[in-house]
């Protein structure tokens, strides 16, 4: 006879795992083209640093710099915009859409060694990108380590 071990948090998870299949599958939209226009979605964006400045890239293909807003207050970088779904005339019979149209927001909260008035915002290829620059002090620096050098010891070999 095989043991199981019980596990009274085993259809917890289980029911966890298919709420989060659920929400990474995404949702099939159906219907007229309103639907898609009213979608709300979130571009994709990568966070990084190096030792002078923190770097946000967001993902934002078919979309034009006029369509994405970009404030900072407070320690909280904002991003805003709307992708709009364009009908082509000629052909409304679409039998696929599965980009994501509508409005997003996006916000982040910023280390204060941020100096946010100096940010700078470029957008090429659909990426945007956001340098903000480190203060100076919060920047890492090597620091050396004084002292007194240790002198070599003379031997001197013994007289016989």
């Amino acid at each position: 006879m095989t043991m199981i071990k019980y596990d009274p948090f085993r259809e917890l998870r289980s029911l966890q795992d298919e709420v989060n299949r659920l929400f990474n599958v995404g949702i099939t939209r159906s219907g007229n083209g309103e639907d898609i226009v009213r979608g709300a979605w979130t571009p994709s964006v990568d966070i990084f640093e190096n030792q002078d400045k923190i770097v946000l890239e967001a993902e934002l293909a078919g979309m034009k710099p006029e369509d994405v807003d970009i404030s900072i207050e407070n320690n909280i970088i904002t991003l805003k915009g709307e992708r709009k779904f364009e009908k082509n005339e000629e052909s409304e019979n679409y039998h696929r859409v599965e980009r994501s149209y509508g409005s997003f927001v996006r916000s982040f909260t910023l280390p204060r060694t941020v100096v946010s008035d100096e940010a700078d915002a470029s957008f090429e290829n659909g990426i945007l990108k956001v340098t903000l620059p480190k203060r100076e002090e919060a920047k890492a620096r090597k620091i050396e380590i004084k002292g007194v050098e240790a002198k070599p010891l003379k031997v001197e070999k013994a007289k016989a």
